[in-house]
């Protein structure tokens, strides 16, 4: 608690309460019947389109997925990458260094690409320096579960040119059981290999229309070794989080729900010892009347303050030491649905507005920006026609940004400037869904999408930090990036397939992405004496191809599920030092198999992860075309066992090894050191 400070005490001062007061009713509660599951895969409602609350990803007709709390439990505790990078077309730029993540949509990452958001809060936070150029901070222990929208989203959540990614994390109904005024929910894991010891405990209390929950999480680990026994030095962090939520119901109809994250961590990463802290705050506003199909209004407004500090390199000092920067976002969101019927063609609307507005300001902040500030939005209608077996989905989304910021390059070819820009593009989105039999639904999409330049990339300068010559230019006259597209798509959804009781779920899709004025980094001979590193609008049009498949088959005691990805691509090369590489590997597969057993009170399985060969790129030096050369990387298998007892209603137990044959590999998108050997995890999950 002294490393999170007054903003985690006030936080989770009611955590403690509620807890106790849990933990005291706990005993009383015991003997009651309830409902032990919760279903993980209903909560997409954020960003998926035109489908109400508890439509499962087979039913919708776009590049959706949702990372359930079960798979959560099972693989991503520990590190979430490990299950973003186990679904179709999601993937992540990875630094061991690093606890945070970086989503990767259908190969594009960093500078809001991806539109990744916490709660439905955008994460704005970019940092310019030798690995992805954007990080999200969040506890996995708090994690409910992650929706996934690959491909132009149109309605809330939009903005992004590949895609959004939701992190939700847990609320009343995650942690007091239906029918009780109490609960208690905890999670706790220990493992080898430097992982340590981590875990959360959320306490929580309901009485009449009003509920409340708090919790704590923390982790402790330390460097961990490759597969060759070797330390990988810097990987380990001291992470401490808090969290409150509390809900009103306002009458039959309304409901108030107001939130607070804290995240607070202690790492060591581009070469210095860091301290960050993210604070996440919502207050979200729902009314939806029983007798008026045609309103269900939703009003969310958001606060999000990151900030991060350098303190001392590993000798002990450093020209960066001191360093701070501070992303503080202000934003809201306002949405309609409507329901009705146009003779025999059922309609859905949707209309909304959205908009967020950031401010960066940063102390001894090296080629990041010293102050600037960002806005973007987007205005908002998508229409769902239903005429027999038949649905087309029609959606115009109007997106605007604007950019300010003044800075000094340091040089005699740019010298102060000022960046101020705003514009807005008109992007339309339209699918034709085909139902000819309940289980089966294929479909079409066309989209176009955008994605802003950011204060970053227009206003990035000075000179690279230590003994390196090597110095970065503005380009305050950057255009954003357009991207258009077409995917086809099939969903399948079928019980009783082979047998009685059994049932198969598959999506698949192809998706083919054209992108114009893609920002990549470059050595421009143009600018200055001797020429300069700068983001620049490259010519010509950016191609990305692919196919996506996500197939999970259950038959009750024998289970199995694939995730594949296939990759064509001819993005641009991106110079060393500005980011990082986004190329994702050729293909990309995950197996899971398991069995269940004693009544399926046991679960036991293993993950295979196959990554293909894939490509980087090497060396800080220009050259005469001033294009970085591409190197071709090993493909990798990584083997994991999984068990999962469930002891009575309340207590679970799981063990897992990950990197069973303790396998030397280097991750795919890894901006430092080797993948993790073979380690052992054991961890409990209680519920009263």
């Amino acid at each position: 608690m002294g490393l999170v400070g007054r903003n985690v005490a006030v936080l989770v001062s009611g955590a403690a309460l509620a807890a106790l007061l849990a933990s005291g009713a706990a005993y009383a509660q015991e003997t009651q019947t309830q409902d032990t599951k919760k279903q993980d895969e209903t909560l997409l409602q954020r960003i998926l389109i035109g489908i109400a609350k508890g439509t499962a990803p087979e039913d919708v007709p776009a590049a959706v997925s949702t990372v359930s709390g079960q798979e959560l439990d099972t693989f991503g505790r520990g590190k979430i990458d490990d299950v973003l990078r186990s679904t179709p077309g999601t993937f992540t730029s990875t630094n061991p260094q690093q606890p945070g993540v970086a989503v990767n949509i259908r190969g594009f990452e960093g500078s809001g690409r991806v539109n990744s958001m916490i709660d439905g809060v955008r994460q704005n936070f970019r940092f310019t320096g030798h690995e992805a150029a954007g990080f999200t901070y969040v506890d996995p222990n708090f994690l409910a579960g992650i929706d996934i929208a690959r491909g132009a989203v149109s309605t809330t959540g939009g903005g992004g040119l590949a895609g959004s990614v939701n992190f939700r994390t847990i609320g009343v109904d995650d942690v007091i059981r239906e029918g009780q005024k109490f609960g208690l929910l905890g999670r706790m894991t220990a493992g080898t290999n430097g992982y340590g010891f981590g875990g959360m405990v959320a306490g929580g209390m309901k009485e009449g229309a009003v509920g409340v929950v708090g919790g704590l999480g923390w982790r402790n680990s330390s460097d961990y070794k490759n597969g060759d026994g070797d330390v990988v030095t810097g990987t380990g962090q001291e992470l401490q989080s808090g969290l409150a939520k509390i809900d009103f119901g306002l009458g039959e109809d309304q409901q108030l729900s107001l939130g607070g994250l804290i995240y607070h961590n202690d790492f060591f990463a581009n070469s210095y010892y860091q301290t960050l802290e993210n604070r996440t705050f919502t207050a979200n506003y729902h009314y939806d009347p029983s007798n008026n199909d045609l309103v269900d209004l939703k009003i969310n407004g958001y606060y999000n303050n990151l900030d991060m500090e350098y303190d001392t390199n590993a000798s002990g000092g450093g020209s960066s030491a001191g360093r701070t920067i501070n992303d503080t976002g202000l934003g809201f969101d306002v949405s309609n649905t409507s329901v009705f019927n146009w003779g025999d063609v059922a309609v859905q609307s949707v209309n909304g507005v959205e908009y967020f507005h950031d401010d960066v300001t940063s102390r001894n902040s090296g080629v990041n920006p010293a102050k600037g500030k960002s806005f973007t939005g987007g205005v908002f209608t998508e229409n769902t026609f239903t005429y027999g077996q038949f649905d087309l989905i029609g959606a115009l989304r109007y997106d605007f940004y604007g950019l300010n910021g003044h800075a000094d390059a340091g040089d005699d070819s740019i010298g102060e400037y000022t960046v101020d820009q705003s514009k807005g593009y008109l992007d339309p989105k339209i699918t034709l869904a085909y139902n000819p039999v309940q289980w089966l639904q294929p479909y079409v999409t066309y989209s176009r999408s955008m994605r802003a330049p950011t204060i970053q990339e227009t206003m990035v300068g000075g000179d690279h930090p230590g003994s390196t010559s090597v110095s970065f230019e503005p380009n305050p006259t950057l255009a954003p990036e357009k991207q258009q597209g077409w995917e086809v798509g099939l969903n399948v959804k079928q019980k009783d397939v082979f047998t009685g009781g059994d049932s198969l779920k598959a999506k698949i899709d192809y998706y083919d992405m054209a992108v114009e004025d893609y920002i990549a980094a470059r050595y421009n001979l143009a600018v200055g004496s001797f020429g300069r590193f700068q983001f620049m609008n490259l010519p010509g049009t950016t191609h990305q191809r692919g196919v996506e498949l996500s197939a999970d088959y259950d038959m009750g005691y024998v289970f199995g599920g694939v995730a594949y990805t296939h990759t064509n691509t001819d993005l641009p090369s991106e110079q060393p030092g500005l980011g990082a590489l986004s190329y994702l590997p050729d293909d990309i597969l995950t197996v899971t198999l398991g069995a269940r057993f004693l009544e399926e009170k046991l679960t036991v399985g293993t993950r295979i992860n196959y990554v293909s060969n894939g490509w980087t790129n090497v060396g800080n030096e220009p050259d005469s075309t001033s294009t970085p050369i591409n190197v071709e990387t090993d493909g990798y298998t990584l083997v994991d066992l999984f068990a999962n007892y469930k002891v009575n209603d309340n207590i679970d137990i799981a063990f897992r090894v990950t990197n069973l044959f303790d396998k030397q590999y280097t991750p795919a998108l890894t901006t430092y050191g080797s993948g993790q050997g073979r380690t052992f995890y054991a961890s409990t999950q209680f519920q009263f």
